[in-house]
């Protein structure tokens, strides 16, 4: 027999505990915000962004109207293309940049030499921390094929892994990061390309201190 004290804890934390929902119905851009008309469509379950006959011209975000603090985020990612820089990125803890097209905080980077990595998006501008070749190896998967990403900020922590592999486990040591913002899927400008995400599933965690 369970001693009450210890049901009662047990109960709480189940409590408090959220099962995963979708981030995207996969259908309309309820919840979304951006360039619905002009950028971003919808095509087969998939927020879809980009062409192969035409040019990106600037970086471009699709974010969500909600912030998030702490939370696991899965979700499946595709990037097709060869001219330009062929690249995409799943910002999270992240702000738009008042009167630009920029925002600003974390991404889980994405495309040739970035699949896998934390970048830290007009902000500090620079890797905060990326896979190993050995383990990018493990992980990576030919360009135009379906990746699954998840992502998982807990507190300080940030975690990423690409298809299974873990390629990411950073602590921010710096003072005054935000730790919460908008989850936000990007088409980097300056390449003929397109980017795919669907299955976007999230589960909200409490808070760490």
């Amino acid at each position: 027999m369970k001693h009450p004290l210890t049901f009662a804890l047990f109960a709480l934390a189940f409590s408090l505990h959220a099962d995963p929902v979708p981030l995207f119905d996969g259908n309309t851009f309820t919840g979304w915000e951006g360039d619905t008309g002009s950028v971003w469509r919808i095509e087969d379950g998939a927020l879809v962004a980009g062409s192969l006959e035409k040019k990106q011209e600037k970086n471009n975000f699709l974010a969500t109207t909600k912030k998030y603090g702490d939370f696991e985020l899965t979700l499946k990612w595709k990037l097709e293309g060869t001219q330009g820089f062929v690249n995409g990125g799943v910002q999270f803890r992240t702000v738009r940049i008042p009167n630009h097209h920029e925002v600003s905080g974390y991404q889980a980077d994405l495309g040739k030499g970035y699949d896998g990595a934390l970048y830290d998006e007009s902000r500090r501008k620079k890797m905060m921390a990326q896979p190993t070749p050995e383990v990018l190896a493990k992980a990576q998967k030919p360009l135009g094929e379906w990746n699954d990403y998840r992502i998982r900020a807990e507190g300080k922590r940030i975690q990423i892994w690409l298809n299974g592999v873990l390629t990411v486990d950073y602590t921010e040591n710096e003072p005054n990061i935000d730790l919460t913002g908008i989850i936000a899927v990007q088409i980097h400008g300056g390449a003929t390309s397109i980017v795919r995400y669907k299955d976007l599933m999230i589960e909200e965690l409490p808070a760490k201190k």
